[in-house]
């Protein structure tokens, strides 16, 4: 079963304190295309799970191997994921957040447990929105928010500003942004990077001074 990849911070840290050396990219690619069009979707504060299905078998597993998903998540995962939801879709990986009551700060998205999609995996292809969306309607999913879209010093300001939530009157955790037109990076990673709000509730260092 293929684990989801990691989705790196927009600038890298200090090491001792963990803040963020502001304009310091995490990737360079952050860099080179801080001024091109991004899409901005709620940065969900939960679990990440993944959805498997090989044609036959429905399988349920965290971002790696080793994670231990709650068992109140996977009773809510069996009600949403029956395999007979799965009989006419291909091999895919369904990737999304378990959030709720008592996981991280879920109390504040609902009292108990859900799953709210964000990424489908189909053979080697990464699923663009808008089929994303499709796949999410055959099954009865919600899919995260798109929430605006622009450069990435936007998104920067819209995160440490603070933004309400779609899921309430509270801050959200920020923002997980991609270029508009999907891209990859030499490594062949997908260029897609996080920005979350309590990072600008301490000190932001900056690449000169670091």
């Amino acid at each position: 079963m293929r684990e989801y990849h990691k989705i790196h911070s927009i600038f890298k840290r200090e090491q001792k304190t963990n803040q963020f050396i502001f304009g310091d990219w995490a990737r360079p690619e952050f860099g080179y295309l801080a001024n091109n069009l991004w899409v901005f979707t709620e940065k969900v504060d939960g679990t990440n799970i993944r959805v498997h299905w090989d044609g036959a078998t429905r399988i349920f597993g965290g971002r790696t191997e080793s994670a231990q998903i709650p068992a109140t998540l996977i009773k809510r995962l069996e009600e949403l994921f029956p395999v007979e939801k799965f009989k006419d879709l291909p091999p895919l990986m369904l990737c999304g957040e378990g959030y709720g009551a008592k996981i991280q700060s879920g109390g504040n998205y609902k009292q108990t447990q859900d799953f709210v999609l964000f990424d489908v995996l189909v053979d080697k292809w990464w699923l663009e929105r808008e089929n994303v969306v499709d796949i999410a309607s055959k099954l009865g999913l919600d899919v995260v928010p798109i929430v605006g879209e622009g450069t990435i010093q936007e998104a920067i300001d819209f995160v440490r500003n603070g933004f309400n939530s779609t899921w309430g009157s509270f801050i959200a955790e920020g923002l997980v942004i991609r270029p508009k037109v999907e891209l990859f990076a030499r490594d062949g990673s997908r260029v897609i990077t996080k920005i979350k709000h309590k990072d600008f509730k301490m000190p932001v260092a900056t690449a000169a001074s670091s």
